[in-house]
């Protein structure tokens, strides 16, 4: 009979105890939030095709980029948060403002240039601005909202109370010098501020694996001991876990904390972008196996939560508030010309 291998010891001589693998459990929601991500995905979803559909008809002037597919992400990171809270992001940011709660009217009268956007007509999609929301921005400079985060973040501990910043970035800004100077000095002061990263994986239109020498981007914070965590970024469900985990550390005082979020867009980097460099099967194969909102319907009726008939409902409901927008949008004055000297600072 074959003699059994001696028990594997650790450096002190002890023999090694064997962990038990732990299965983890799905994550899960209530009906209710159930519900609540699948409309304000939807949301999102038909307001950036809306958005999408101006700018086809030169409603929309400048650049204009669409979250069309990484709805989960900020669903799933806002459902953590509470007032008080602070978020910044980058050009890509009218789904974090609507996550914020911040009309669609106002959203896409800004996009359109009027007087009615929420920043007056003047700075359009990818410079908006809420501070009444904690919508700290979209900003036009890749990765120049990461140091602005961690400020928001010093802001929170300098003044004592328990609120985080939420700094979102993509697989394009990691490479960023300022991002690790963000990160060093974020980790030095232990402060409030939850680094995501969304990882669509083409950056502008080159692949992540041709722009970086290491792909896995929640270990981007281990040189500066910031704790990371890969997170599926196309369910809501996995988000919002993760977000819950990284907040309470960081309501804690155990921050920094970075996420990164695999997700993953339908369109391309802008609306210029024809976006070549991807096959027309490998988006295909995302949208149908990998959709977001895809996903939270299937689980609304295998659970019988809803009918086929009552998401149609809300979907027709939402199409008919986004139309709504736009009809405000196209409908409003644009600025009188002596906005150009309001909001403007001046160094005496």
């Amino acid at each position: 009979m074959a003699k059994k291998p001696a028990p594997r010891k650790t450096k002190s001589g002890k023999p090694a105890v064997r962990k038990k693998a732990v299965k983890k459990k799905a994550p899960s929601a209530s009906p209710e939030d159930l519900i609540g991500y699948y409309k304000d995905m939807l949301m999102m979803r038909r307001f950036e095709e809306k958005a999408g559909q101006m700018y086809g008809m030169g409603l929309i002037g400048g650049f204009c980029h669409l979250y069309i597919g990484q709805e989960a992400v900020v669903t799933g990171i806002q459902a953590a948060l509470k007032d008080g809270d602070s978020i910044i992001t980058s050009y890509r940011d009218h789904a974090h403002m609507l996550a914020c709660d911040i009309d669609p009217k106002v959203i896409l009268a800004e996009l359109t240039g009027r007087e009615t956007g929420i920043s007056k007509g003047k700075g359009g999609s990818m410079h908006m601005f809420s501070v009444e929301h904690g919508f700290y921005g979209g900003h036009g400079i890749v990765a120049a909202q990461v140091p602005i985060g961690a400020g928001l973040a010093f802001a929170h501990k300098y003044r004592g109370n328990d609120n985080v910043s939420v700094t979102y970035f993509g697989d394009g800004a990691v490479n960023q010098g300022q991002v690790y100077e963000s990160f060093n000095m974020a980790r030095l002061w232990n402060l409030p501020v939850i680094f995501v990263i969304e990882n669509n994986q083409y950056a502008m239109g080159t692949s992540l694996a041709r722009a970086s020498s290491e792909v896995e981007l929640f270990r981007r914070g281990e040189s500066f001991k910031i704790e990371g965590e890969a997170v599926d970024g196309m369910d809501v469900l996995a988000v919002r876990e993760a977000a819950e985990r990284a907040v309470a550390k960081c309501r804690a005082g155990e921050g920094p904390v970075l996420l990164e979020m695999k997700t993953y867009r339908y369109r391309g980097h802008s609306m210029s972008d024809p976006a070549k460099y991807r096959s027309k099967e490998e988006v295909s194969k995302m949208r149908a196996e990998f959709d977001p909102i895809d996903q939270v319907k299937k689980r609304l009726l295998d659970g019988k939560i809803m009918s086929e008939d009552e998401l149609k409902a809300i979907d027709k409901e939402i199409k008919a508030v986004v139309s709504e927008a736009a009809e405000f949008a196209q409908t409003s004055a644009e600025p009188d010309p002596s906005e150009l000297y309001t909001d403007v600072l001046v160094a005496e």
